[in-house]
């Protein structure tokens, strides 16, 4: 178990805080209610998808089921590339980060193969992930000459998303910002017969 420690217990918190807030949300407040945490800029607001995420869609019946059988294949991916990083001793923010990210992908699996279950709603793979986290920061309208949306109206940031969606961000983001310090090569010195320390 040595080096699977700290990653499991960072899944496991990550699962029970997405979860919780899911499970409360979807128990305590109706779809499409909402209220304010921080003014007009920190929003809870109870919304469902069908699709992936940031409420992005992936059509129809079997594209619902397609999807969340393509979630748990990708999981059980995630998974072995986790447990591949911890066996090979890489990086110990890498293996943290890719934590987060399975954490993230598996919270989401269970809204959608077993919320349409256990709410009652659907059958099972067909679940509604739910998403509550709203920060429309900025608001306002596109400059008239602005090419495609000019004049329309823009939030930033419009999607609402869950502490799933987050973990998988904040994992990826990290990654790609790190990437240097976590596969970075060991150069190791070439040993000559003028080496000062020769080992036998």
């Amino acid at each position: 178990m040595k080096g699977y420690t700290k990653p499991l217990i960072l899944i496991f918190l990550v699962l029970l805080a997405d979860q919780a807030a899911k499970t409360w949300v979807k128990t305590h407040m109706y779809l499409g209610q909402e209220f304010n945490i921080l003014g007009k800029w920190f929003i809870i607001h109870f919304t469902e998808n069908n699709g992936m995420a940031f409420g992005m869609e992936f059509g129809g019946e079997f594209g619902k089921l397609a999807l969340s059988l393509f979630r748990i294949a990708a999981v059980a991916g995630i998974g072995y590339g986790l447990h591949y990083l911890i066996k090979q001793k890489y990086h110990r923010g890498l293996i943290l980060n890719v934590a987060l990210i399975f954490a993230g992908a598996l919270g989401n699996i269970i809204d959608s193969v077993f919320y349409g279950k256990i709410y009652g709603y659907e059958s099972w793979f067909h679940g509604r992930v739910v998403d509550m986290i709203y920060f429309p920061i900025a608001q306002g309208h596109f400059p008239t000459w602005f090419p495609v949306w000019g004049g329309e109206e823009f939030v930033f940031f419009r999607p609402v998303f869950n502490l799933a969606d987050a973990a998988i961000s904040v994992g990826v983001i990290l990654i790609l910002v790190f990437q240097k310090n976590y596969f970075k090569e060991d150069v190791k010195d070439d040993v000559s017969i003028n080496s000062e320390i020769v080992e036998e």
